[in-house]
């Protein structure tokens, strides 16, 4: 899929680190999960005002490259895209870079498949029609 990136940064807290001060390997999914969260906010769609039309967007398959570390106190870039969009599944791409020495650095970067279910029963549903379109490029 051919659509612009959507950008969202973060800074990296003492509560994100481990004893070595770099980030703990599980906390990088928060971050991607709050970049794809605000994905969603960008086009109009809050998660709350979904679930309460019944619909819910669950992880349903992450995998992560782990490149380098990120550390306390830097500022992270967490880019996100549509990688692949069905009838009730998405794929993004997401890539967390960072800053440092002047230099651009990736520090890892996850393919994420997303599927939409109903809330009441957890069964996977078609996205609806107006998420649909906005997340097809246009």
């Amino acid at each position: 899929m051919t659509r612009d990136p959507f950008d969202f940064e973060c800074r990296v807290y003492f509560e994100d680190t481990d004893a070595g001060g770099v980030v703990y390997n599980a906390n990088y999914l928060k971050f991607y999960e709050r970049a794809r969260t605000e994905f969603l906010r960008a086009l109009g769609f809050e998660q709350d005002e979904l679930l309460s039309k019944n619909i819910v967007f669950v992880v349903r398959n992450i995998t992560v490259d782990f490149i380098q570390a990120a550390r306390f106190n830097e500022i992270l870039l967490v880019q996100t895209r549509i990688e692949q969009l069905k009838k009730a599944s998405l794929i993004f791409k997401q890539e967390i870079f960072t800053r440092r020495s002047d230099q651009i650095l990736a520090i890892n970067a996850a393919l994420v498949k997303v599927v939409c279910v109903s809330a009441d029963h957890f069964k996977p549903t078609a996205i609806p029609a107006e998420i649909y379109s906005k997340l097809t490029p246009s």
